[in-house]
């Protein structure tokens, strides 16, 4: 027993450091075509424009973004790879295998008409080129400054609008890399949450740059020879994040609400909003007509077919929650445990049976048709269940029983 621990230590360490070095050389390298290159990134912000580019101001997160991205291509990689190996490692379902991220860090490819995808494994986004300049949406702080670059791989054009489809930073952080005097353009709720950061930090230059253009519901942006549509139904995953169509293309972009080939990120993307998130399923499928769905993360381009499949997922996950919820009851769970001077512990054997009910139902589904099922499973379940429970909007819409009695 002492020697198969000691053995087990020791392919553990050698692990660590195998891949520290690999990762660490490849930073290195990351670094020196940082360094080597670094130039190009005002030319490629500020060409054809009078602006002041930010990437000065920030040339310290470089280093962080280029190595993030080599992480995040490596990640991609590796997934793509386990399901051609027969080294005993977690196979995913076919539909979360995405492209590979060339060794660069990112892939960027044209899906019609001048509208690209970008993604870095990880996070993605779209940019547009029309014939008056780009259009940005969002800018992962993962995928940073090789936004631009993928910009100048396909045009020499500038930025000359950016879209941003909600507040979180970790789809906006980096906006600062584009002009300053670029259009930046929200819904109304992303630009008060914004101005109120700024009002309330303590480094306001970390602040993505304020919205010049906001909308309450609507906004069709006209550029040249290319359209994008905006649109604002209410909360879905935060207050503020918007629909962004591309007609011509029949592309249409929602992030952080339906993950193609995955299950959402945990507690349903953190959502603020579950019967919004879930209203966003139909939203998209009865309000656009798209063929390609970018939805802000992870492996691969989404389809129409990515959206129904999510939404039956949903579906499903309503109909385990509300049926644990009905065959467990606090009380019973209060019974069992026997002793009630620590209500918090109560409560926490309550969610969990409700939670593992609620999740060995949908497993035995979904475990090989989503990735990440088995990881997020409980998430999901948690979260449903407690709207289910007590949020007035999605417990008295879906025929549920109070559970806490």
């Amino acid at each position: 027993m002492k020697l198969s621990f000691i053995l087990l230590m020791l392919v553990g360490i050698v692990s660590v450091v195998i891949f520290g070095t690999g990762i660490g050389t490849g930073r290195a390298q990351e670094e020196q075509t940082l360094n080597k290159n670094s130039p190009t990134y005002d030319h490629i912000s500020l060409a054809n424009t009078g602006a002041t580019s930010n990437t000065a101001q920030n040339s310290h997160f470089l280093v962080i973004d280029a190595f993030t991205s080599l992480l995040m291509a490596k990640v991609a990689n590796a997934a793509a790879d386990s399901n051609n190996s027969s080294t005993g490692g977690v196979l995913l379902p076919a539909t979360a295998i995405g492209p590979k991220i060339p060794p660069k860090g990112y892939l960027v490819q044209q899906i019609k008409g001048g509208l690209y995808w970008l993604t870095d494994g990880a996070y993605q986004t779209m940019f547009m080129v029309t014939d008056k300049g780009v259009v940005a949406v969002d800018a992962p702080p993962t995928i940073g400054n090789n936004y631009l670059k993928a910009i100048a791989e396909v045009t020499n054009k500038p930025v000359t609008y950016v879209i941003y489809s909600h507040a979180h930073l970790d789809h906006i952080g980096s906006a600062g890399i584009f002009p300053k005097n670029a259009t930046y353009i929200a819904q109304e709720e992303t630009t008060a949450e914004l101005q109120r950061a700024k009002a309330a930090s303590t480094n306001a230059s970390a602040v993505p740059p304020i919205p010049t253009v906001s909308f309450p519901k609507n906004y069709r942006l006209q550029i040249g020879n290319q359209t994008l549509q905006l649109d604002y139904y209410g909360n879905n995953h935060i207050p503020g994040n918007i629909f962004i169509y591309a007609p011509s293309q029949k592309v249409l972009m929602l992030v952080d609400v339906v993950f193609p080939g995955w299950v959402p990120y945990p507690y349903l993307a953190v959502t603020t909003d579950v019967g919004g998130f879930t209203r966003a399923h139909d939203i998209a499928l009865n309000n656009y007509n798209f063929n390609t769905f970018i939805g802000g993360h992870l492996t691969r381009i989404g389809t129409r077919n990515d959206v129904i499949v999510q939404k039956e997922f949903i579906s499903d996950l309503e109909k385990a929650a509300a049926k644990a919820n009905h065959d467990i009851t606090f009380g019973s769970i209060a019974k069992q445990v026997g002793h009630f001077e620590n209500p918090w512990f109560i409560f926490k054997k309550y969610n969990d049976a409700v939670d593992g009910q609620c999740a060995r139902d949908m497993l035995a589904k979904w475990e090989n048709k989503l990735g990440g099922a088995k990881e997020f499973m409980e998430t999901h379940c948690y979260t449903m269940g407690e709207a289910l429970r007590v949020v007035p909007d999605v417990a008295l819409t879906q025929g549920s029983t109070l559970a806490y009695k």
